[in-house]
């Protein structure tokens, strides 16, 4: 073949080759004897190798770097511990049907059941967590089964998400007889586009315009539907919420944008149409709980996104750009029975509750302890990075509800409906060397922080210019508030030490330093951002109690995710 390893027909050569045709710029690992075949010959083709300090991190710098590019994210690993070290971080990019390929080493074949080194059923493991987990045990059919898995991972065959295939080391040195090599396998295909049925156009149409009061909810599955979205709001003049899978889809200064009225705008919608998007505990499973007049229409790619809790009376399996598309086109000419008064008062309680929150960032109050309040770095960063280029990411409980409100950014990602602690590092990294160009910032918890703060070495030595933002309370704030609050005041094992993460920045070759006094915020930052990686420790109150707390996420309700949806499940119930 005409490329760096020439006549080469291993294995090991031709899963090289597959990556690096399937347009795979860089991938993320940690290298061990049992994936060196293959790591030595990608490197050879030029893919970027990024070796992190712990797998799991590998894996989630991959299912970043697919989120932000929508390309598939990939990650390689050794046989044994390190495989095992990535399940919960696929387990993460599993819920949020992220297409990501790991690719993971096991020992050779003449050693099965022997006891050989670093021998586990990593296929077991893995396989309640994948789309597909398979062993490619014969060399010829190496192509085709990484073919299968990548196609799997974009969502044929159901939804979208991580897959894993492994190879025995005496596999990856197995040469390949030329004439099975097809070159099919190495050529990607195009993202599927499934059109509606045209009766289930009609019928959204007809739910969508005669409702009074619509509400449109947009999940991952809208993602590449921005442009269709805006066009629908706009012809329906409907209301609108985003999630966390769909933040900054649709623009903040957009009309229809009713986040701040959240609550309300649930409880009174007559009509809801979500798109691409789960009824999930963040939606309180679509209960009559929390949506109490409301019949659905949902539209998606993937049938597991029409049908779980709440069915719709209207379900489109359709891509959903194609699917907005075409129910705007057919609804031409149609007057929306949309109550006018009822969108406007949800837009302008947004437009004042945003505006009042946003104000009060630069004022919120030192706690009794004398330290700062988290919103002080959110106003901070605000003035120092362009929310209209900035990757914002969030990572942690009690920091990651007020980052919610107040983090800007043109792209966020958080630490998603796993609640998935520890992402923030490696999250950043990914953005970083996929966009260079674009300022990165991660505002983590301290506990969070760490889970992965090892990896600011990783964005040392790949050049990974992040800056890193430390809310240090010393505690795990929410559940250490629900202690006080539930327990008779005994904190057990919620405290921590106001560690000197700064310190541990530089000790790693990174820019660091602590920030007690919230006037110093504004220039820490501009350093940490001409010195990055860098990280500014922030010194924050235990004391401010973020939304979250106040919902009873910590208390874990029996019913409910939130304890106001609750109460409503239990009197539905009549409890």
């Amino acid at each position: 073949m005409d490329d760096a390893l020439g006549a080469d027909l291993s294995t090991a050569a031709l899963v090289a080759r597959f990556l690096a045709r399937r347009g795979v710029r860089r991938f993320f690992g940690l290298q061990g004897g049992h994936i060196q075949p293959i790591w030595d010959r990608a490197a050879r083709l030029g893919i970027e190798i990024v070796d992190v300090r712990h797998e799991g991190a590998a894996v989630h710098m991959a299912q970043a770097h697919a989120e932000l590019t929508g390309e598939l994210g990939v990650a390689m690993v050794t046989a044994g511990p390190g495989v095992t070290n990535t399940v919960t971080a696929i387990a993460n990019a599993s819920l949020a049907r992220v297409p990501l390929l790991l690719i993971g080493g096991c020992p050779p074949r003449p050693q099965d059941n022997m006891g050989p080194l670093q021998g586990i059923a990593h296929v077991d493991i893995l396989r309640p967590v994948t789309r597909r987990a398979v062993t490619a045990r014969v060399a010829d059919q190496a192509l085709r089964e990484l073919d299968e898995a990548v196609a799997r991972a974009f969502g044929d065959g159901g939804e979208p998400g991580p897959v894993y295939v492994e190879f025995p080391t005496d596999v990856l040195r197995e040469n390949v007889p030329p004439r099975t090599i097809l070159d099919e396998y190495f050529t990607a295909k195009p993202p599927r586009r499934i059109f509606p049925d045209p009766a289930g156009v009609a019928a959204a149409v007809e739910a969508l315009w005669s409702a009074t009061r619509p509400l449109v909810i947009t999940g991952r599955g809208a993602r590449g539907a921005c442009a269709e979205i805006i066009a629908l709001l706009d012809a329906l003049g409907a209301a609108y919420l985003d999630t966390q899978e769909s933040r900054a889809l649709v623009p903040a200064d957009h009309p229809s944008h009713a986040g701040a009225m959240r609550g309300r705008a649930m409880a009174e919608a007559d009509l809801v149409l979500l798109i691409g998007r789960k009824l999930d505990y963040q939606l309180g499973y679509g209960s009559p709980a929390a949506f109490p007049h409301a019949r659905f229409v949902r539209i998606a790619d993937t049938a597991s996104d029409l049908i779980d809790n709440r069915r719709g009376a209207v379900e489109v399996l359709a891509t959903p750009a194609v699917a907005l598309a075409e129910i705007v086109a057919a609804a031409v000419g149609r007057e929306s029975a949309v109550d006018r008064a009822w969108t406007a008062a949800l837009r302008d309680g947004h437009a004042a509750r945003t505006a009042r929150y946003e104000a009060g960032l630069a004022t919120a109050a030192t706690g009794a302890d004398g330290a700062m309040h988290p919103n002080r770095i959110f106003a901070a960063l605000r003035d120092v990075f362009d929310p209209a280029t900035t990757i914002a990411i969030a990572d942690g409980g009690d920091i990651m509800s007020f980052a919610r409100l107040a983090l800007a950014g043109a792209a966020y990602l958080d630490c998603g409906a796993f609640g998935c602690l520890g992402v923030g590092v490696p999250y950043a990294i990914a953005a970083k060397l996929a966009f260079p160009e674009r300022d990165v910032v991660a505002v983590v918890g301290d506990g969070s922080f760490g889970f992965n703060a090892l990896e600011l070495d990783t964005a040392v030595r790949h050049g990974a210019r992040i800056v890193v933002v430390v809310a240090n309370n010393a505690a795990w704030n929410i559940e250490r508030n629900d202690q006080l609050a539930n327990y008779d005041g005994r904190a057990v094992g919620t405290t921590l030490s106001y560690s000197d993460y700064a310190g541990l920045a530089r000790a790693l070759g990174a820019h660091g330093e602590r920030v007690t006094d919230p006037a110093d915020l504004g220039a820490a930052l501009r350093r940490a951002r001409d010195a990055a990686p860098a990280v500014v420790d922030v010194v924050v109150t235990r004391d401010a109690a973020s939304s979250d707390a106040g919902k009873g996420l910590a208390i874990v309700p029996d019913f409910q995710a939130l304890t106001a949806w609750d109460t409503l499940e239990r009197e539905r119930r009549g409890l």
